[in-house]
Parts: C-alpha cells; structure tokens; sequence
C-alpha cells in the first residue's frame, strides 16, 4: 500500500500552508502539481482532498483567496498565507517533527531477545 493511500487530512494541510509559505501565493493546481513533483510523484492529492482541505483552511482562518485574471475567459482563484497560518504551520511541524522522532524510538529499539 502506498503511503498516499494513507495520508492524513493534516499532512495536507501543513503541506499546503508550507507551499504557501515557501512559493507564495498559489492556485489550486499549483498545490497538486507542486505535491507531485517534490514528492518525486509519490505523493498526490486529489481534488477531493485538495478544495475541501483549502475550504477548511479558509474557514479557520489561516489562509485567504483572491480571484485573478487567467487569459481573456478564465479566472483563477489563488489562495494567501495568513499570519494566523504561519503560526498554524509551526505548531504543524512541530507536532509532526515529534511524532516522527516518537516513531522513529520506537522502531530503533532493540527489544530484548528472550531465552
């Protein structure tokens, strides 16, 4: 099974408030073309992961949108990092720094082979 198969909705979340962070502002193509390639294409998310995860970001305040010209006929909607998102995303990190390491103990630990 692969790992995105398993990916949990907070992961998404702090990969889209770290590419806000890091790129800039971005459309939501950006986001799943953006996962793909710096995930060397191991990672994907799917637009049904991606709008509800950026709809939700919204809502809490983390990050907000803007429409913009596309070409004549097209508007794109792009989304912003907020403060608030900024400091979402180092309690994000943080939480997932710790839980790698956790992880990390746990399958480290030579366990006593008993007789």
């Amino acid at each position: 099974m692969r790992a995105q198969n398993n990916f949990k909705k907070g992961a998404v979340e702090m990969l889209l408030l770290h590419i806000l962070k890091e790129q800039g502002d971005c459309y939501g193509y950006q986001f799943s073309k953006l996962i793909k390639e710096l995930s060397d294409d191991y990672l994907t998310v799917p637009e049904g992961s991606l709008y509800p995860a950026l709809y939700k970001l919204i809502e809490k305040g983390y990050i907000s949108d803007y429409k913009k010209p596309a070409g004549k006929r097209m508007i794109r909607v792009y989304y912003h990092l907020e403060a608030s998102g900024e400091e979402r995303l180092a309690y994000l990190k943080n939480e997932f720094y710790e839980t790698n390491r956790s992880i990390e103990k746990i399958l480290d630990y030579d366990f006593p082979v008993e007789s």
